[in-house]
């Protein structure tokens, strides 16, 4: 049996783990499941304490995406019945950031299907964001796609503290997920962002048919890219969609992802996002012992827990909310 509490102080210490440990994380038998949470969450006490960061998002732009992606239900190969429209105006986009604030979301995620904006999407955008600054003084993260420097230079200018473009998944398994943009397409919008001092948020998502040796190579690409911010997606396969077959999660190993996720990366946001209540289902507490942060209300085409159970599963365990600074 692995000391997953000795491994724990080893990363508190500053160790890296070497391949084989991270293996073992992803493999763990079901019986010391609880011990590497234990050992996960002594990690994140040590730099989150018992605080949860809350996040929402709105699905600013559903839709009409001209990328492959075989997990997404806007994109090009998808013949899902969603709802698609446009880059929503500045109203609807501040009615949104009202709900956030109501919810106690610290975090209001403005989100965009296509490759990458138009110069009036950045203009709406930054618009929106500096009244949404001055009514509800919530953080905002943009996720726009492939963006230019200077469309991160005005988006930072107009008080977006943070960009997710997630790398979804590793170097390796890229190219299976989708041709129409490359993984180092992703690395230089990331690095983009972090030039025009935006902090960056990447993440993955799991359940496409990748490896464990894949999901530990996505972890340690995090690590080495210093992504502030790390939402762990767990695929929901959704029909129409090329990934709608995929079906390879429980929610044991969805824990033990979300442990590795921890151990690799110990000073960073771990953020459950889209998939958890489908894929951890009864076990969603347990996921906070490795993780820092949830999303709240609804995802871009699937639906959300309801926010005040969240809110009363925080409670319950014993969680605080990281309220909004004022």
């Amino acid at each position: 049996m692995t000391n997953w509490l000795e491994l724990a102080n080893r990363v508190l210490a500053g160790d890296e783990l070497a391949d084989e440990e991270a293996m073992a994380i992803l493999e763990c038998p079901d019986e010391e499941l609880l011990a590497l949470l234990h050992g996960a969450f002594h990690i994140r006490q040590r730099y989150f304490g018992k605080k949860v960061k809350l996040n929402m998002i709105v699905n600013a732009k559903s839709g009409h995406c001209p990328e492959n992606c075989g997990y997404c239900s806007q994109s090009s190969v998808s013949s899902a019945p969603i709802e698609k429209y446009p880059l929503m105006n500045k109203e609807d986009l501040l009615r949104g950031a009202q709900q956030a604030y109501q919810l106690k979301a610290g975090t209001y995620c403005i989100v965009a299907s296509g490759r990458g904006p138009s110069s009036r999407d950045v203009e709406i955008v930054a618009e929106a964001v500096r009244e949404i600054k001055a009514n509800y003084n919530l953080k905002i993260c943009a996720c726009l796609g492939i963006i230019k420097p200077q469309q991160a230079l005005l988006l930072k200018e107009a008080g977006v503290e943070r960009y997710n473009h997630n790398l979804n998944t590793s170097e390796h398994h890229h190219a299976n997920i989708t041709t129409s943009h490359t993984y180092q397409d992703r690395v230089n919008t990331l690095n983009a962002i972090k030039e025009a001092g935006i902090s960056p948020c990447s993440g993955v998502i799991i359940g496409m048919n990748e490896t464990k040796a894949d999901v530990i190579s996505a972890a340690r690409a995090l690590k080495a890219l210093d992504a502030d911010s790390i939402p762990v997606n767990f695929l929901i396969p959704i029909e129409g969609t090329p990934l709608a077959g995929a079906n390879q999660l429980h929610p044991r190993y969805c824990l033990k992802v979300l442990a590795l996720f921890r151990y690799i990366n110990p000073t960073k946001e771990i953020r459950i996002s889209g998939g958890r209540e489908v894929h951890l289902r009864s076990l969603q507490p347990l996921g906070l012992y490795a993780a820092n942060s949830i999303f709240v209300g609804d995802y871009l085409t699937t639906a959300g827990q309801e926010g005040t159970a969240d809110h009363r599963m925080l409670e319950d365990m014993g969680f605080e909310i990281e309220l909004i600074a004022t």
